[in-house]
């Protein structure tokens, strides 16, 4: 691993667990073991480490989400799949917890990969939804993006729920609720 990645993955990693503000240059240099000049010959500043972490972060969940929705036959099967997929719920969203974090969402450079990402996710799942419409197995009525949006929010409330709870069990009931919602749309 470059100097470079792992200060990325350090940054990515602590964003996840502290939020920006949080996160000084001097935690992400202690957690890569890379000295200060590293860290500066790669970057010119704390907000465009945050932004290549975010984009990390994105990129690894954006794979890990295809895998989910590329697996099984049909449409609620495969954002099943999204819903069931491996998740540590009392550690929160990768992603979805820097969309909380009033730095990032007041700061365009810094939104961009969280906005970019839930954008891509929103459409990624309609787009499996229409898909359901179009071969039958959903109804025609369905609003495919209103429901992307319906699963989207199960999940991140998910998080909040088993977050606020200490209790994981709290997200996997949104999760089985939200696969009831998708199985009443079948025709």
């Amino acid at each position: 691993m470059t100097t470079k990645d792992a200060l990325v993955r350090a940054a990515a990693e602590l964003l996840w667990e502290r939020g920006y503000a949080a996160t000084s240059p001097a935690m992400i240099q202690k957690r890569s073991h890379a000295g200060q000049g590293s860290m500066y010959h790669h970057f010119s500043g704390k907000t465009e480490l945050a932004v290549a972490a975010m984009r990390h972060s994105a990129h690894q969940l954006q794979a890990a989400v295809e895998a989910a929705l590329d697996s099984g036959d049909t449409a609620v099967e495969r954002v099943g799949a999204y819903l069931d997929m491996e998740r540590s719920p009392l550690a929160g969203c990768r992603v979805g917890r820097l969309a909380q974090d009033p730095d990032v969402v007041t700061d365009d450079e810094l939104g961009a990969p969280v906005a970019e990402f839930f954008t891509w996710l929103e459409r990624r799942i309609a787009d499996v939804l229409a898909e359901g419409v179009r071969s039958g197995e959903l109804r025609q009525d369905t609003d495919v993006a209103a429901t992307a949006a319906l699963v989207i929010a199960t999940v991140q409330g998910g998080y909040v729920l088993a977050r606020a709870q200490q209790d994981e069990e709290a997200f996997r009931r949104a999760a089985e609720a939200a696969k009831a919602a998708l199985v009443g749309l079948t025709v």
